[in-house]
């Protein structure tokens, strides 16, 4: 269901989906999901990462206002946008930098119509700020909701709470570091943008000029005060 956050944006969780890390391809980490929903001056939605295709889900947010973007952020969130195109044609499927080559890899076809780029297009100017993290092994585009400061991530900080995750992913998510409630980039994660680490500052320090007052994460609890400092705290490596 959908959840307010603040006036014009809210968010929806979404259910369980199961990664492997290099070397343990035998054990499929839970990873819970989270849409964030934004509805432009325009009367249309913006949808961040969308969340496993759901029929009453969509008729909900429908009479919210018309379906019209439909983003993906980095690399490894994109693979439900097929189904949301297909109930929706006439949004646009916007492409974060690489999605293209990694859908077409891993064989799952999504149309994407547009592409992201480091400044917001048209279709947003105004209400949303948006800016791109650098990596090596994908770019993430952090997005900046103006009218309610909330800064929306996907995986550039994870904040799972532990007590919440039973053994051995407990132990997996605090060998990590993305944990509540000093939530981060996992550090198998962040080892892949160390390389970059200029571009991630740069990325940063832009993101804490915007003064976000809280930032929607993608997996596990939002942060929902001192936003900049958990950003500082976040990215200390590359600040």
């Amino acid at each position: 269901m959908y959840k307010p956050i603040a006036d014009g944006i809210g968010v929806v969780d979404g259910p369980l989906v199961y990664m492997t890390y290099p070397g343990l391809r035998f054990l499929k980490v839970p990873f819970p999901t989270r849409m964030t929903v934004v509805k432009l001056p325009s009367g249309g939605l913006w949808l961040h990462s969308p969340i496993a295709f759901d029929r009453a889900l969509a008729a909900a947010l429908s009479a919210m206002g018309p379906i019209r973007h439909l983003v993906s952020p980095n690399k490894i969130h994109y693979v439900h946008i097929r189904a949301w195109k297909d109930a929706f044609p006439e949004a646009i499927a916007w492409a974060s930098p690489g999605v293209r080559e990694r859908a077409r890899a891993q064989a799952i076809p999504v149309a994407f119509d547009a592409d992201l780029a480091r400044d917001a297009p048209e279709s947003w100017e105004g209400s949303l700020k948006q800016t791109i993290i650098h990596g090596g092994f994908m770019d993430e585009v952090a997005f900046f909701h103006l009218p309610s400061r909330t800064l929306i991530l996907a995986d550039g900080i994870e904040n799972f709470e532990l007590d919440k995750i039973k053994q051995p992913y407990r132990f997996l998510v605090w060998a990590t570091g993305a944990n509540h409630p000093h939530g981060q980039m996992p550090i198998d994660l962040r080892s892949t943008f160390w390389p970059k680490k200029r571009e991630v500052r740069a990325a940063v320090e832009e993101m804490m000029a915007w003064k976000p007052e809280r930032i929607i994460v993608s997996h596990g609890r939002c942060i929902e005060s001192d936003a900049v400092g958990s950003l500082r705290f976040a990215f200390r490596w590359a600040l």
